[in-house]
């Protein structure tokens, strides 16, 4: 059977290496799933695949072993999910008989948010839902991640886009007690930003990541919260065999309004300065910049957005990484 394996991976479908057998991939936004789906995953691992699923490091599924003959069929099989999962969220995609229209933008991926985890900030995987209108489809190879807070439990570091939820810690000092628990929890576990001063808390604004763990030891709700949802985005983040590196912070204390901006003046960007000659189409919006310059980039990625006036930009970002034929400490 011939096989354009360009078209085939725009399908979003994988070229795998046993001749003749492909794998199918399944989105997942922000890592959550209805179990009813699950009974879709079963039927087809076992009618066409080999009775296996695989769970991607990017929170998807992958079902191995499928013939490439069977690709339209099952297409034909998912179309109800594609519609459900995407179409219904506001997600374009003219034709969900053909499957998924891409597959460059990877699964966005996200930590279990606040829903059940009483440290985030956020609800994550809803605001997956929001950005995949904006990433999805799209070809170019972007890795985004929602983290609900600073804990950074799915590694929002390591994405070409991290979003890591901030919460606006407000102090009202009539209900404290200076019993010191949110000082010492904060210079334990966090960054040392709060101190007592005359009996009364200081903040420093510079150390602050506004993880919220001061609001969950205040005894007497001194620390409490503002419920407007607040946002750290990390940038250029990579693994890889170049050069990989952890992601930078590019802005603090936007809402979900700019990030959605940026996301979208993101792909302007990478389709104005993508190498064109990178291996299939794939380059890491770290390597770009590195070529542009940080200037640019930031010029491009907040052209046209007003940003809210508790923002935060920076000046510059100091990447660090590494090759692997420099810092070789092995001897």
């Amino acid at each position: 059977m011939s096989i354009n394996t360009k078209k085939v991976k725009k399908n979003a479908w994988r070229i795998t290496k046993k001749r003749g057998k492909t794998a199918l991939r399944i989105r997942v936004p922000g890592g959550h799933l209805n179990v009813k789906h699950f009974d879709l995953l079963k039927e087809i691992a076992n009618r066409y695949g080999n009775g296996t699923v695989h769970i991607t490091s990017r929170q998807g599924f992958e079902i191995p072993q499928i013939d490439f003959e069977n690709m339209q069929e099952i297409n034909n099989i998912i179309a109800p999910y594609i519609t459900e999962i995407e179409v219904l969220h506001g997600v374009e995609i003219d034709t969900p008989l053909e499957g998924y229209p891409a597959a460059g933008t990877r699964n966005i991926s996200a930590c279990i948010g606040n829903r059940v985890c009483p440290f985030a900030n956020y609800d994550t995987t809803a605001f997956a839902y929001e950005i995949e209108k904006t990433a999805f489809p799209n070809d170019y190879h972007v890795k985004i991640a929602l983290t609900g807070c600073p804990n950074d439990c799915i590694k929002a570091h390591l994405q070409d886009i991290g979003i890591i939820g901030q919460v606006d810690r407000q102090y009202d000092e009539y209900r404290c007690i200076s019993c010191n628990a949110c000082v010492k929890n904060c210079k334990r576990r966090v960054t040392g930003a709060l101190s007592m001063v005359n009996y009364k808390i200081k903040l420093d604004k510079t150390r602050c990541i506004g993880c919220g763990e001061c609001i969950m030891k205040c005894p007497t709700n001194a620390w409490h919260r503002n419920p407007q949802n607040f946002f750290r985005v990390v940038v250029m983040g990579r693994t890889g065999k170049k050069n990989p590196r952890l992601a930078a912070t590019f802005l603090e204390w936007v809402d979900k309004e700019t990030i959605i901006k940026v996301i979208k003046n993101l792909y302007i960007y990478i389709d104005k300065f993508i190498d064109k000659d990178s291996p299939d189409g794939k380059e890491h919006v770290g390597y770009i910049v590195d070529r542009t310059g940080y200037q640019v980039f930031k010029e491009y990625v907040l052209k046209d957005i007003t940003l809210p006036p508790q923002a935060k930009v920076a000046d510059k970002l100091e990447f660090s990484g590494y090759y692997y034929e420099k810092n070789n400490l092995m001897s």
